[in-house]
């Protein structure tokens, strides 16, 4: 998937979806864009690069995930235990897109409840 399709993909999960450059200061984080569900991340990649998009994801799900399939490995700058990164010049769409289901709906889930106690 290219990345305005992508983009576009995750702008379309929600009306509550933000999209910055948070790491502009940073050396190399100039272009890193980063979709935000209830003021936390949910997806990640360099503009730039475009080689691996960062996502949560269950923990359980993780070594499955990577065995599984070619395109998953480790996160760029985050937790393996509940990042998973995913090359989306050779993950198939619907994964990628399923993937980034599940990781904006772990966000959402985990920061609507904490909103409502």
């Amino acid at each position: 998937m290219n990345i305005e399709d992508y983009r576009d993909f995750c702008l379309s999960l929600g009306d509550d979806i933000e999209e910055k450059f948070p790491f502009t200061k940073f050396k190399n984080g100039e272009g890193v864009l980063v979709f935000y569900v209830c003021g936390h991340m949910f997806s990640y990649f360099d503009c730039d690069e475009y080689s691996v998009i960062s996502l949560k994801c269950q923990p359980e799900r993780i070594v499955e995930l990577k065995e599984e399939n070619d395109c998953i490995s480790d996160p760029y700058n985050e937790s393996p235990k509940h990042w998973l990164g995913i090359n989306p010049n050779i993950a198939p769409d619907e994964l990628l897109k399923d993937l980034t289901r599940n990781s904006y709906e772990i966000v959402k889930t985990k920061y609507t409840k904490k909103k409502h106690k």
